[in-house]
């Protein structure tokens, strides 16, 4: 573990204040802000806002002194920095979650680190959000949306290499493992199944937990043909290092199983909102991946 802590320099509130990161892991920072009694009011997404009458007392506890851009760029390069753009998403993030389970931020955290990793494009936390207001709009609808079913929301792409089922049967162990100490371990199986249904989308007549999750999950195929667009756009690069041709026949499988369905949207509420577009959608991706 390195805790870094770089010179006072920033005013605020009649002092100058200092910034402590870790270059490994937030539960690691966590863990030594509360050893040092740094309050956790104190946290700001990926760092600690330290007054600078502690600076001393904190670099004799172990934290490390750096300078600004030295903690900068060792914070990109561990992964945790979180960048002006995405702070809006990920603020908003953190109270969705302070929503959900406001004893323990730190899980909440780590999930939102999992979904910020550079390599997503489409499955990152404009995506997780965009699910969390799906739900929302299923509820309004009707449909029983439980708390395992949003833990659900927020553990089912945590995982993302680009590998189906790969990346749902490791995200469901993650989320096993980060929830079994939080919300006891039937809940936590149950948020665990819940996410190895996305793998396929494909939940059963009598499974209306995995039906509303995999309904909002598909809510992006119902969006006008240009939220659509930007979708697909956005898959495309997400998979930017397949080739051309290999991505147009796994894409038009994909494509081409969906439409197959008598229905896309299990719950009633979902086949209202987003079916008839969805097909349109779907359809046209198709007709262009066929003539292309």
């Amino acid at each position: 573990m390195v805790i870094l802590l770089d010179s006072p320099r920033w005013p605020a509130h009649g002092t100058l204040w200092a910034h402590l990161v870790s270059d490994t892991s937030l539960a690691e920072l966590h863990a030594f802000a509360a050893r040092c009694g740094v309050p956790r009011r104190s946290f700001d997404l990926d760092h600690y806002d330290v007054p600078a009458a502690r600076h001393a007392e904190l670099v004799a506890a172990g934290a490390r002194h750096v300078e600004g851009r030295e903690l900068v760029r060792r914070l990109r390069a561990s992964g945790l920095r979180v960048r002006p753009t995405e702070r809006p998403a990920r603020t908003e993030l953190a109270r969705r979650w302070a929503g959900l389970l406001p004893s323990r931020p730190e899980v909440g955290e780590e999930l939102a680190v999992r979904w910020s990793e550079p390599h997503r494009v489409y499955h990152g936390v404009d995506h997780l959000l965009d699910v969390l207001d799906r739900l929302r709009l299923l509820a309004d609808g009707g449909e029983r949306v439980g708390r395992a079913v949003v833990l659900a929301a927020w553990c089912h792409d945590a995982v993302h290499d680009g590998a189906t089922p790969a990346d749902e049967e490791a995200s469901a162990a993650l989320a096993a493992t980060l929830l079994g100490p939080v919300v006891g371990e039937g809940e936590s199986a149950e948020v665990a199944r819940l996410v190895r249904v996305t793998a396929t989308h494909a939940p059963a007549p009598d499974d209306a937990p995995g039906q509303v999750l995999c309904d909002a999950d598909l809510g992006v195929l119902g969006g006008t043909p240009e939220a659509y667009g930007r979708y697909a756009a956005q898959v495309r690069a997400e998979y930017g290092h397949v080739p051309e041709p290999d991505f147009r026949r796994g894409r038009t499988a994909v494509l081409t199983r969906l439409l197959s369905r008598p229905r896309l949207f299990a719950t009633p509420t979902g086949e209202r909102l987003w079916e008839a577009a969805a097909r349109r959608n779907v359809a046209a991706e198709l007709a262009g991946l066929r003539a292309g």
